[in-house]
């Protein structure tokens, strides 16, 4: 855990708590607790907003990369990988690549893995779809990790359906607008699009002396 990261999630939120006035809980309890509760609440809300959407809609709107997503995005905001760029271009990638394993392995109508077990084209099907999805996000410069797991959700059959990935995509979009303002309140830059010189961001880190009172709490 580097130091800049750091400063960022101590910066995100007690950020957030002296918008909502809430300062003195950073005053009064360990910062890593006080950072723990945040994840806690804000990728809970996150995602279960996002399911609220799914219930109404009765659409794929949560799947189970989105929460690795959300991780990245609110607890590494000013990481390469959380950009919305990565996050949005990555997933739609590893959704591609998922698909076409399954067309190419002829398994677009054949029932999930996890109802009858894992043959040799599914196995051939899963390597190529996350291998392929590694590759292109790394030759597309948007890498997103879980976007690995978005192409393995898809080609071992649990979103089979070509029609199933713009909802995916604007499942992550929606997280992706939710980080831009949690992350914009508390004071940090986040990206409308894409990082450029993360190393600029330093200005965003609070005083060393109010970061130096924290650690030492």
């Amino acid at each position: 855990m580097s130091e800049q990261n750091e400063r960022l999630r101590l910066q995100l939120v007690s950020g957030l708590l002296r918008q909502l006035h809430l300062e003195t809980m950073s005053q009064r309890f360990n910062p890593r607790l006080v950072l723990a509760l945040f994840n806690f609440i804000n990728g809970g809300l996150s995602i279960a907003l996002i399911a609220i959407v799914a219930l109404i809609t009765q659409q794929a709107f949560i799947f189970p990369s989105l929460g690795a997503t959300a991780f990245l995005l609110f607890h590494l905001p000013l990481a390469e990988a959380s950009s919305p760029r990565n996050a949005i271009c990555g997933h739609l990638i590893g959704a591609l690549c998922g698909w076409a394993a399954l067309w190419l392995f002829n398994l677009l109508d054949a029932p999930a893995a996890f109802i009858t077990g894992v043959d040799w084209p599914r196995v051939a099907a899963a390597g190529l779809s996350l291998g392929l999805a590694s590759a292109l996000m790394i030759l597309c410069r948007v890498a997103h990790p879980p976007a690995g797991a978005t192409a393995l959700i898809v080609s071992l059959g649990l979103m089979p359906q070509l029609s199933q990935i713009p909802i995916l995509i604007g499942a992550v979009a929606l997280l992706a607008l939710q980080a831009l303002a949690i992350n914009r309140l508390a004071g940090i830059a986040y990206p409308l699009w894409r990082q450029t010189h993360p190393e600029r961001h330093g200005h965003n880190t609070p005083p060393d002396d109010t970061v130096s009172s924290s650690e030492n709490r």
